[in-house]
C-alpha cells in the first residue's frame, strides 16, 4: 500500500485525535466564529467593509438623539424644581469634577448635557445621602460662551478660569493648554470642597449604571491607599490580549488552561461528538492554545463584560498609557498629580496621559492602576481639542 494511503488511513480516520482536532479547528475558526462575530465591532472577524460605515452612522444618530433629549431635559422647567446639586457640602466622600470646553464641531450632540443628565440620574438613585458631590469645570477660553455649561449653572456649581489665567493659557500649544486646564480643575475642586477622593471626568465620558457602586468598592480595597490614580476607562480596541501588558498574557494563558482542563475533565461524562480526547500533556496544550485563540479572535472586550455581574469581579491591574476620560484619585492624590503635571511641559506625543504614565513608573513610591471593564462609555465622536473628520467612525 502506498505511504500516503497508510498515512491517511492511520491519521485521518475519525477515531484519530489528529483528525478530530483538525475538524474542531476548521469548524470553530472557519465557520462558527466568522458567523457569530462578523458584526462584533471589536472582534477580529468584524467585516469593516460591510458594517463599519452603517454602524458608525447609527451611533452618530443615536448620540445626536440622546443629546437633543438631554437638551430638552435641562431646559424643562420641571427639571429645575426637582434637581439642585449646587448646594455642595464640604469634605464629601467623593467629588466628581466634569471638565468641559465648547466644541466647534458636534455642538448639537450636547455631550456635556448627556453626561450631566446621567450623573443626575445616578445621584438620584443613591437615596437620601448622595454618592458624591458634582462640579462642572468650564475651561472654555474663546470669545464665545459655552452655552451648555451656561445652561447647567442653575443646577450645578460651575467653575471657570479668571481673566488672567485665560490670557496665560492662550500662549501655549494645545496639549500644554489641555494639561493646564486639567490641573486647574484638580486644584479648584480640592480648594472648594476638600473631598476625601476625587474623580475627574471629561465631558464626553458617560458613566455607566454601576459607576458609583464600583468606585465605592474600589476605594474599599487595600491597593487604593497606595495608588496615585485609577483609570476608569481604556479604549475597547486596545483591550486585546495581544498587547504589551504582561498581566494580560498571564490572564490569557490562565483562561486557556482553565478552559482546557474543564473540557478534558468533562469528556468522560458528556461527549456528544464521540471525541477520543483524554487528559494528557499534549492534549492539555492543544486545548489551551485552542481556547486562547478563541478568546483573542472573539474579542477580550466581550469577555470582560461578564465581570459586570458584581463590583467585586471588576479586575484591577497596572495602568496602561492611553487616555484620561475618567480618572479616580484616592485621598489627596489629586494634589500630588497637580504638582507632577505642573513640573512637565506637554507637546504632541507627550500629552498629559503619557506624562502621568511615566510619572507613576519612574517616581519611587508611586503606582497607578486601571479597572476593567470600563466604568464609562466614551461618547465623544467629535473632539474639542483635535481635528475631526466630517463623519467620525467607530474605529
Amino acid at each position: 500500500m502506498p505511504r500516503w494511503k497508510v498515512f491517511f488511513s492511520q491519521y485521518l480516520r475519525w477515531s484519530s485525535t489528529v483528525t478530530q482536532a483538525l475538524a474542531l479547528c476548521v469548524i470553530t475558526f472557519c465557520v462558527v466564529l466568522p458567523l457569530c462575530c462578523h458584526r462584533l465591532l471589536y472582534s477580529y472577524f468584524f467585516i469593516k467593509s460591510m458594517y463599519l460605515d452603517s454602524m458608525s452612522e447609527d451611533a452618530l444618530q443615536e448620540s445626536f438623539k440622546q443629546g437633543q433629549d438631554a437638551l430638552h431635559f435641562w431646559q424643562s422647567s420641571s427639571t429645575g424644581l426637582s434637581l439642585r446639586f449646587s448646594d455642595i457640602t464640604q469634605h464629601p466622600e467623593l467629588l466628581v469634577t466634569v471638565v468641559t470646553a465648547r466644541r466647534s464641531e458636534g455642538r448639537d450632540f450636547h455631550y456635556l448635557l448627556q453626561v450631566m443628565r446621567q450623573l443626575s440620574v445616578l445621584l438620584g438613585d443613591c437615596g437620601k445621602r448622595r454618592c458624591a458631590e458634582v462640579l462642572v469645570c468650564d475651561v472654555e477660553g474663546g470669545p464665545q460662551e459655552h452655552q451648555d455649561a451656561k445652561l447647567l449653572e442653575s443646577y450645578f456649581t460651575v467653575i471657570r478660569h479668571s481673566p488672567e489665567e485665560q490670557q496665560n493659557r492662550e500662549q501655549v500649544n494645545i496639549f500644554e493648554r489641555e494639561k493646564r486646564d486639567y490641573v486647574f480643575c484638580l486644584r479648584k475642586g480640592w480648594e472648594l470642597v476638600r473631598p476625601k477622593n476625587m474623580v475627574i471626568l471629561e465631558d464626553d465620558a458617560l458613566p455607566r449604571q454601576d459607576f458609583f457602586t464600583v468606585i465605592k468598592d474600589l476605594l474599599s480595597r487595600r491597593f487604593a491607599l497606595q495608588t496615585l490614580y485609577i483609570k476608569l476607562y481604556h479604549p475597547e480596541r486596545l483591550q486585546r490580549y495581544w498587547n504589551p501588558e504582561p498581566y494580560r498574557i498571564l490572564e490569557w494563558v490562565g483562561l486557556g488552561l482553565v478552559g482546557a482542563t474543564a473540557l478534558l475533565l468533562t469528556f468522560p461524562y458528556w461527549n456528544p461528538c464521540s471525541f477520543s480526547f483524554t487528559l494528557s500533556a499534549s492534549r492539555l496544550l492543544f486545548f489551551t492554545l485552542y481556547f486562547m485563540a478563541v478568546a483573542e479572535l472573539l474579542g477580550r472586550h466581550y469577555l470582560l463584560e461578564a465581570r459586570r455581574l458584581s463590583p467585586q469581579l471588576y479586575a484591577v491591574s497596572p495602568a496602561t498609557e492611553c487616555c484620561t476620560p475618567a480618572m479616580l484619585f484616592p485621598g489627596n492624590a489629586s494634589l500630588r498629580v497637580a504638582e507632577y503635571l505642573d513640573s512637565s511641559f506637554c507637546v504632541k506625543g507627550n500629552a498629559k496621559d503619557m506624562v502621568l504614565y511615566q510619572i507613576a513608573r519612574t517616581i519611587p513610591g508611586e503606582s497607578s492602576h486601571s479597572v476593567e471593564p470600563n466604568l464609562i462609555t466614551h461618547i465623544g465622536a467629535y473632539s474639542s481639542v483635535r481635528p475631526n473628520p466630517s463623519r467620525p467612525k467607530l474605529l
